[in-house]
Parts: structure tokens; C-alpha cells; sequence
């Protein structure tokens, strides 16, 4: 009822010789398809119960049955369009990671040697330190992602959803570009972009058959295209628009910590975040070259995000270094889990970027509603420290 909105499925236990088979089926649910939460209620009264315990090792469900082979005649499709494309962008998302596709999406593109893009939910999916990444998309993404995509003539969607935060104004989104798109959801598809060549599938089997489609052809992308379509893209990156001034030690810039944060963790952490502008510099100045590494809450938006999944990061990897970059006004939403980090003694590196508002608020604000202010400035901040 009232939690369909916010579930992929949800169930009702009426009866407590069904509670084993259920839950089941709703983690077969919930990590087969487009992975998401499933709801199990269990009345009170069958809490009381007592009935013999029977897992299934597998369930079938006639009314699900999600596709995770890509048709192979569109993959012959989406190859076809890809060797005839003069500008050309790979666009990346969140179901590259959740289908453990890093390493496949990795090979397909350097074979292509594509521009390759990743939004807020898929960084890591492609190693950020490869000359072929040209940074994030989006509203808080880079001048050579952004302009690339608006001016390129094919894009390859893979795991992505093109949300309003990538696509701005919709009518005026890549004008000039065909569209190609990877998604296990038939539902995301053509949902707020038409899409010329759709595969429904698995992100990791549909790049699996891309690769081995591509391997049994002759041809290859047109070098001389692309080295134009590159000549383009490397003028666009001289802008160097994530650049900042730190000017010595009196005040620390947000994007120098996290500078420094990437280069004494050689890369090698794992950083969860919570939601704000802090989130969105750890996204731009963190260069993530694995997948798994990132761990926000990028679709909901969560504040009070950071802390608890860090806590359940570094309980999982005990002795790898986790931090959890948040917010003043983030940071306050579970700050009492503290205490819980002393309890078990976990080590998370809590890097505080505070800035005495609630920053991204407050940008909003300044763009969008002609600076009118409201329950943005925080007038009695806790001393943090």
C-alpha cells in the first residue's frame, strides 16, 4: 500500500509457513534486475509464531522474469552505429557498478578509444586517471563532458538513466546525436530521451557480446574523425574549469582537501559521502579508479547518508581506509552514531568541510531565487572540533 512508491516490490505475510519462501523471493528481487529494495511485513502476531524453518535454494516467479541477455540483433546495431560515428561520447552510470561491468566497460572503450564520461552514480565504473575520461557530466560535471556531449553525433548510454541533473533542458540535449542505450530496466528506456538503438540487458553480458561483436569485424572507428573529435575535446579541457587558487594556510579551500585527501590515499580509499557541495567535490577532485570505491546516496539524496554507510564500509573492510566527507549541516543529521564508532572502534576519517550553511541550498538560492535566503545559514553550529 502506502510503500509502493518508494519499494520495488513489497510482500505480506499472512501466514508464517510462507516467511521462508518469502524472503527469498525478495532478495531475488531485490539484487536480480534493476536492484532495489524489497519491503517483507511481518504482522506482530506472527512474531509469536513458532513453524518449521525451510529455505529454498532457489525460487521461481512466474510474473518476474527479468532480461539480462541483450538482443543480438541490436548489438549488431549499436556496433554498426558505432563505427560510423564522426563525434562519438560513451555515457556511463550507476548500473555499470551495481552489474560489476568496470572491467568490460574498460576494454570495449579503449579498443574504441571513445571520450568516455561517468555520471555521479557511476564514477569509478571508468578509471578517472585515463586520458580517455573526460571527467563527470551534468550540472556539477566539466566543461569538456558537458560540451561533448552536446556536440557529438552519437552517444552511448550504458547504465544510465539521463536525469534532469545531466540533461538540463531536454529539448535542447545532445540535438545532433543518436542514441544508443544499455539499461536492464525496459522502463528507463526512451523514458526522457528517445533512443534509437535500445538493449535491454545485464550492463556486464550486453558489454560482454559488444565486445566480442566488435572483435569479429574488420572495421574500426574512422582514426581520422576522431583525431578531429579529440583536437576538439583536448581545446575544451585547456579551460581547466575545476582549477582553484589555494593561498597559503589562512583559509583551506573544500577542493584542496580533497586534493590532498586523494593524494595521501594514493586513490586507494574508500569514500562515502554525504549530500551537498561537499559531496559534489569529492565527486569532481577524488579520482576514482575502481569501482565500489564511491558510496553515495547520488539518486535520493540522503543527508545523514555519510557516517552510517562509511561505518558499515570499514565493518566490511577493516583494514582498508575509509572516509566520510560530509557537511556541517549533513554531518548533524546522524552525528550521534559516534558514539557507535567508538563502541567498535572504527577508524573512518571524518573530513568535515564546513562552511557554516547549507551550501548547496544556498547556491540554489543565489541562481535560481535571486538570493532570497531561507533556512540556509545555520546561526548556532556546534563547535566540531
Amino acid at each position: 500500500g502506502i510503500t509502493r512508491p518508494c519499494v520495488k516490490h513489497n510482500f505480506l505475510v499472512t501466514d508464517i509457513k510462507d516467511l521462508a519462501e518469502t524472503i527469498k523471493k525478495a532478495f531475488y528481487i531485490a539484487t536480480s534486475g534493476r536492484p532495489g529494495p524489497v519491503l517483507v511485513d511481518i504482522p506482530k502476531d506472527l512474531t509469536s509464531m513458532r513453524a518449521e524453518f525451510s529455505y529454498p535454494k532457489e525460487v521461481s516467479i512466474r510474473s518476474y522474469n527479468p532480461t539480462v541477455k541483450g538482443h543480438r540483433r541490436q548489438v549488431r546495431r549499436a556496433i554498426d552505429m558505432i563505427l560510423e560515428a564522426k563525434k562519438p561520447m560513451v555515457y556511463t552510470g550507476g548500473g555499470v557498478i551495481l552489474s560489476g561491468a568496470a572491467e568490460e566497460l574498460t576494454t570495449l572503450n579503449r579498443e574504441l578509444g571513445f571520450p568516455i564520461t561517468n555520471t555521479l552514480m557511476g564514477l569509478g565504473g571508468y578509471p578517472a586517471t585515463d586520458p580517455l575520461f573526460v571527467g563527470m557530466l551534468g550540472m556539477h560535471g566539466t566543461y569538456e563532458a558537458n560540451n561533448g556531449m552536446h556536440d557529438s553525433d552519437l552517444i552511448v548510454a550504458i547504465g544510465a538513466r539521463f536525469d534532469d541533473r545531466v540533461t538540463g533542458n531536454i529539448d535542447k540535449f545532445c540535438p545532433h546525436a543518436r542514441v544508443i542505450h544499455v539499461d536492464i530496466d525496459p522502463a528507463s528506456i526512451s523514458k526522457n530521451v528517445q533512443v534509437d538503438v535500445p538493449i535491454v540487458g545485464d550492463v556486464k553480458q550486453v558489454l560482454q557480446a559488444m565486445i566480442e561483436e566488435l572483435r569479429s569485424r574488420k572495421e574500426r572507428p574512422d582514426a581520422a574523425a576522431l583525431a578531429d573529435w579529440w583536437k576538439q575535446i583536448n581545446e575544451w579541457r585547456k579551460a581547466d574549469c575545476l582549477q582553484y587558487k589555494q593561498d597559503g594556510e589562512d583559509k583551506i579551500l573544500a577542493q584542496y582537501v580533497v586534493d590532498k585527501f586523494w593524494e595521501i590515499t594514493q586513490g586507494d580509499a574508500y569514500v562515502c559521502s554525504d549530500v551537498g557541495q561537499h559531496q559534489m567535490w569529492a565527486a569532481q577532485f577524488y579520482k576514482f579508479d575502481k569501482p565500489m570505491r564511491w558510496i553515495n546516496s547520488g539518486g535520493l539524496g540522503t543527508m545523514g547518508f555519510g557516517l552510517p554507510s562509511a561505518m558499515g564500509v570499514q565493518v566490511a573492510h577493516p583494514d582498508a581506509t575509509v572516509g566520510c566527507i560530509t557537511g556541517d549541516g549533513s554531518i548533524q543529521m546522524c552525528i550521534q552514531e559516534l558514539a557507535t564508532c567508538l563502541q567498535y572502534q572504527l577508524p573512518i576519517k571524518i573530513i568535515n568541510l564546513n562552511n557554516g550553511y547549507l551550501g548547496m541550498v544556498r547556491q540554489w538560492q543565489e541562481f535560481f531565487y535571486q538570493k532570497r535566503y531561507a533556512m540556509s545559514y545555520m546561526e548556532a553550529l556546534p563547535d566540531f572540533v
